[in-house]
C-alpha cells in the first residue's frame, strides 16, 4: 500500500511532496555552500553535477516556471505557456544539462519604462530553457552566495532593495556619509561573454550550457539577431 502511494507521489503532480523535495534541494545547496567556504572546488563541482541530475531539483524548477513565476503564461519562440499537470512530468524527464541539445533563441519583447517614452528589451526563453536555467541556478547560487560581498543586494535571494535601504540607513544614521548612485548604461546589453564565462570558472557541462544560452541569439519581431555580447534581461 505504501509503495503504491510513493509511486503515485512520483507521477501524480498534485500528490508530489513538495516540502520534501525542497528540503532535499536545500540540503544539497548547503553542502555546495560549505564546500565553497572550505575551498574544496573539486567537491563543489561534483555536488553541482549531482544537483543538475537531481530529480528533486528538476521537479522544483518545473513547478517554479510553470506554476509560480509571474511570466508563466508568456511564451518564448516555442509558443509554450504554462503547462498542464499532465505535461509537466514529461518536461522533468527531458531536462538534462549534458544533453547537448541546441538552445533556441530567446523571444524579445519591448516593455515601456515607467514615466518615459523609452522601452527596454525583455528576453523570454523557451519553457524548456527556463526550467533548465532554474536547475543550473540552484547549482550555482550557493557557490556564489559563499563568496559575495556582505553588502551586495542585487539578484540575491531573498534580498531586495528594502534590505539595501536599511543597510544605508544603518550606515549613515549616526555619521554623515556619501551615497553614490550609479547607473551603468546598457549594462546587460554589453556584458562580455568571455569575461563572464571566465568569471564562472567552471569547466563542467554547466559552462557549456551557459555559453549556449549566451550565444543563442534573439528573435525580435520575427527577425533573428545573433548575440555576440550581453545577456537577455529576463532570461
Amino acid at each position: 500500500m505504501s509503495r503504491n502511494i510513493t509511486n503515485r507521489r512520483m507521477y501524480d503532480w498534485k500528490a508530489v511532496p513538495w516540502r520534501k523535495l525542497e528540503r532535499t534541494v536545500f540540503k544539497l545547496q548547503k553542502r555546495i555552500y560549505r564546500a565553497t567556504q572550505n575551498g574544496n572546488m573539486r567537491l563543489v563541482r561534483r555536488l553541482q553535477g549531482l544537483m543538475t541530475r537531481s530529480w528533486s531539483a528538476k521537479m522544483v524548477a518545473v513547478r517554479l516556471v510553470t506554476q509560480q513565476n509571474k511570466g508563466k503564461k508568456t511564451a518564448g519562440v516555442d509558443g509554450v505557456t504554462a503547462l498542464k499537470p499532465s505535461e509537466r512530468q514529461p518536461l522533468v524527464r527531458q531536462l538534462r544539462v549534458e544533453s547537448g541539445k541546441r538552445v533556441q533563441p530567446t523571444r524579445r519583447v519591448w516593455i515601456p519604462k515607467p514615466g518615459r517614452d523609452e522601452k527596454r528589451p525583455l528576453g523570454i526563453p523557451t519553457m524548456y530553457d527556463r526550467a533548465l536555467q532554474g536547475v543550473v541556478k540552484m547549482a550555482l547560487e550557493p557557490e556564489w552566495e559563499a563568496v559575495f560581498e556582505a553588502n551586495s543586494y542585487g539578484f540575491r535571494r531573498p534580498r531586495g532593495c528594502h534590505d539595501a535601504i536599511e543597510a544605508i540607513f544603518s550606515s549613515i544614521r549616526y555619521k554623515p556619509k556619501w551615497v553614490l548612485d550609479a547607473d551603468i548604461a546598457k549594462c546587460f546589453d554589453k556584458i562580455d561573454h568571455k569575461a563572464l564565462l571566465k568569471k564562472l570558472n567552471n569547466t563542467s557541462p554547466i559552462r557549456r550550457v551557459v555559453r549556449g544560452w549566451l550565444k543563442a541569439g534573439v528573435m525580435d519581431r520575427g527577425l533573428f539577431q545573433p548575440t555576440e555580447s550581453g545577456t537577455p534581461q529576463g532570461g
